[in-house]
């Protein structure tokens, strides 16, 4: 049986790699060595006949001095998202197999979206001040056009995630638009989504959902602008990255348009600096970043990583390889 070693940050072998995991692992490979990137020293000679490192968040920095302590080091499984902080240019050069839970880490980001945008259409958010203000005596106009029958939603950008969303907006009689200038037609109709400008996408829908990359091309891709055009009552949220979003000119226009709202479980910096407006403003909503794996969700992601495993020792194809190319488009 081929060996394997578990490294990663204390605390996140249990939560990526729990026993059920474990168990589904020990009939694909023996596990003779675990720890964190500190323990690397001490596990030197344990470590010389790993073939398979399983990771996640708080891996080692893959540059050429660690793989010296990984000699026969085949397959490289990492059981989070981004491989930024695991990856160095050294790394490429080996040959190696990297391979990602990234999918797994999408599926929790779109249920947690799915559920913020039922609740945005009927501008949940805003209902405990009007409960306060108006002891539920009156609403806004801006409600009479609220809930999720005949509503429009727009998903910017659709990867991954994006096209999960859409697939459980099916579920719901909305219309669904999106903004992504690299979906097919094709792609767009079996999706269920019409195809518009980015312009279109915010001024016709009363939520805009982002998912579009962190990229150099992709910061401040979301103006002020765009936020305004949303109509009375929308909502706008991002569980992408918070550097997608001019937040200057969101929190302009937050400040003058109080029946939009904003559901950011990203900011940029994050968390926001200590006198930002993103802790007062009333209508913006802050989550620390939980749309991901948290928790026992976390434990799909090494659960992939072992499947991806026992695929590479049948000889069967990869499927959540990562590419150089394709790592240098993550966020």
């Amino acid at each position: 049986m081929k060996k394997a070693a578990i490294i990663l940050a204390e605390g996140n072998q249990q939560k990526i790699y729990p026993a059920s995991v474990r168990h589904k692992m020990s009939a694909v490979c023996e596990v003779v060595a675990e720890g964190t990137p500190q323990d690397l020293v001490r596990l030197r000679d344990t470590l010389k006949d790993v073939e398979i490192l399983f990771s996640g968040w708080g891996p080692p920095r893959m540059d050429e001095e660690t793989l010296d302590f990984f000699p026969r080091l085949k397959l490289v499984l990492y059981g989070a998202g981004s491989l930024k902080s695991m990856m160095c240019d050294y790394f490429w050069t080996r040959d190696i197999p990297v391979c990602s839970a990234w999918i797994a880490n999408a599926v929790p980001v779109a249920e947690f979206t799915f559920a913020q945008i039922i609740l945005s259409l009927k501008q949940v958010q805003q209902l405990p001040g009007l409960m306060r203000e108006a002891k539920a005596k009156a609403t806004p106009p801006h409600f009479e056009n609220g809930g999720a029958y005949g509503t429009t939603v727009s998903l910017i950008s659709l990867g991954v995630i994006g096209r999960k969303v859409a697939r459980l907006l099916q579920n719901l009689d909305v219309e669904v638009l999106a903004y992504d200038p690299f979906c097919s037609q094709e792609a767009a109709t079996e999706l269920g989504v019409k195809l518009v400008s980015l312009e279109e996408a915010f001024s016709q829908a009363r939520v805009v959902s982002l998912h579009t990359p962190w990229l150099k091309e992709t910061e401040g891709m979301i103006t002020g602008d765009l936020l305004a055009s949303i109509p009375p009552g929308g909502t706008f949220i991002n569980t992408a990255r918070g550097a997608v979003v001019n937040e200057a000119e969101m929190i302009r226009v937050l400040e003058k348009r109080p029946d939009l709202s904003a559901l950011l479980d990203v900011t940029y910096p994050e968390p926001p600096v200590k006198d930002s407006p993103f802790y007062t403003l009333p209508n913006v909503f802050l989550t620390p970043h939980i749309a991901g794996s948290i928790f026992g969700e976390c434990g799909r992601m090494g659960e992939y990583m072992v499947d991806e495993c026992r695929r590479w020792i049948s000889g069967e194809k990869l499927i959540y390889q990562v590419s150089k190319s394709a790592f240098e488009k993550m966020a």
